[in-house]
């Protein structure tokens, strides 16, 4: 079974402008409905107007305890009577009036009327007036479907942004720094190309943890998206400790595996809350994100499905839909986000997409009974030594934290009596040389004895790409020149 959208769950995200009690018009449904979700648990009152009146009773279900502040007002949203009414009732209903949510808050279209007196604030009716008039959501979703058959890969990147800017903190005019690279989805899409048409973004070649830490500082970015091991990386940077950080906001990790202590480390040294998100190419790339307020608490989690994205767990090989929470499966994502398929390989097409239009992603994972996903590995990297299934990803994170440890990549090389064996590559702190067996005993109160490293390899660095990931194929070549089945 699909898990829903969870509006109900969205986290707030910190308004941008004044006051608390907000006029939705068009919104009962869709991103206005988020919208609408989003002011409520922050706190505010809302007012919403749409012609829908199922839809809007749905979403007084939806708003659960924060029902009582909620006016829903059935009208024509391109009929000005109907609108001035929306408006008269939901100043008596809450008193005042502080901001208008133009027709389903498309592309955070959000009009503060707390600084406008007289002919400013009747042009600011009128003005969301043409906008319902114009039916400009309408003309969107009419675009959609056209480029849906033509060009389906500027909806599926158009509504990864609309995905974004439902879920995470983005606000017009702020600063975005992009230090993947731009052919990676992720240095493309997860945040550059939205900030384009509405903020500015520092583009950096390469990635350099002492420039980046300048970057962060100077240009008072608060949007930013890495893989694990450059935040790492940037930790340990010269006066990282000092730094002032404070303008993040939308901080993004995500390409790998990301470790625990990692996320507490950033949280403890500058409040700053690394938010872990899911995706591939394939889906533009957010599928699933672990909004910032739940980052402690779901710690290791890659989060909720986005709100326009499917997310299933299935039996690897063909099989059902596992529907049961702690059992691991293949992570599939359908949704508008998602790519119609590969171009001009069809062979490929037909191996990653079902006829239902489940995109599967070679990850596995499994899902928890509140409906967040944890994401163990990939399929293809996984180990199976003496029959039992080991993810390497699992292994790296506890290691991770092992003391004076850097980084770790974890791969399986062939054994006479096992199959396969797991072998443990680490970069260190000068003067930390783990022994097999000290590695041994910190893991073996958090991983089954089967997993444990029957080997360990010191290394000065590990092979990356230029996106950042690990590249395993490399990392296997480092031990396999390496002599001896066990020890250092």
């Amino acid at each position: 079974m699909a898990t829903p959208a969870p509006y109900a769950t969205t986290e707030p995200a910190a308004r941008w402008l004044d006051g608390d009690v907000a006029l939705i018009t068009g919104g009962a449904g869709g991103l206005g409905r988020a919208v609408a979700l989003r002011y409520l648990a922050e706190g505010a009152r809302v007012a919403v107007f749409d012609q829908d009146a199922e839809q809007l009773t749905a979403l007084v279900g939806a708003a659960g305890g924060h029902a009582d502040r909620v006016l829903a007002v059935t009208g024509d949203v391109r009929s000005t009577k109907d609108l001035h009414a929306a408006v008269a009732g939901a100043v008596e209903r809450f008193g005042k009036l502080d901001i208008l949510v133009p027709n389903a808050g498309i592309w955070d279209y959000h009009r503060s009327l707390t600084r406008l007196t007289g002919e400013e604030l009747a042009a600011a009716f009128d003005e969301v007036f043409a906008v319902n008039v114009k039916g400009y959501l309408l003309a969107v979703e009419a675009a959609w479907r056209e480029l849906v058959a033509t060009r389906g890969s500027i909806i599926n990147l158009w509504r990864n942004a609309v995905n974004v800017d439902t879920m995470v903190d983005t606000r017009p005019g702020h600063v975005n720094l992009a230090l993947a690279p731009l052919f990676h989805i992720g240095g493309l899409n997860a945040l550059t190309l939205r900030t384009l048409t509405r903020g500015v973004v520092v583009v950096r070649r390469s990635f350099d943890p002492e420039q980046c830490l300048a970057d962060l500082v100077a240009h008072r970015v608060t949007s930013i998206f890495a893989v694990p091991a450059m935040f790492a990386a940037l930790t340990r940077a010269p006066g990282f400790r000092e730094a002032d950080l404070s303008a993040l906001r939308a901080v993004i990790v995500a390409g790998a595996a990301v470790p625990p202590q990692l996320i507490r480390d950033y949280a403890e040294s500058h409040g700053v809350l690394l938010q872990q998100a899911w995706g591939l190419t394939e889906t533009a790339p957010f599928a699933t994100y672990l909004p910032a307020a739940r980052t402690l608490e779901k710690t290791g989690s890659a989060g909720l499905p986005m709100p326009y994205t499917e997310v299933c767990l299935m039996v690897p090989g063909g099989g059902g839909v596992i529907d049961e929470p702690q059992v691991r499966g293949e992570i599939c994502v359908r949704g508008p986000n998602v790519v119609a398929g590969y171009w001009n390989n069809q062979q490929a097409t037909r191996e990653a997409f079902d006829d239902a239009g489940w995109f599967h992603s070679g990850d596995i994972g499994y899902r928890n009974e509140d409906g967040h996903y944890y994401v163990v590995d990939r399929l293809k990297d996984m180990i199976i030594s003496g029959g039992e299934n080991v993810y390497p990803a699992e292994v790296e994170r506890v290691l991770s934290s092992f003391p004076g440890v850097h980084e770790v990549a974890v791969v399986g090389i062939p054994d006479p009596k096992w199959g396969e064996t797991v072998v443990a590559v680490l970069t260190c702190e000068p003067g930390v040389e783990p022994t097999l067996q000290e590695v041994r005993d910190f893991g073996s109160g958090r991983l089954a004895r089967y997993k444990l490293p029957t080997r360990v390899v010191l290394a000065p660095e590990l092979p990356r790409n230029a996106s950042g990931k690990l590249v395993k194929g490399q990392v296997r070549d480092i031990v396999t020149h390496q002599a001896g089945p066990t020890g250092n």
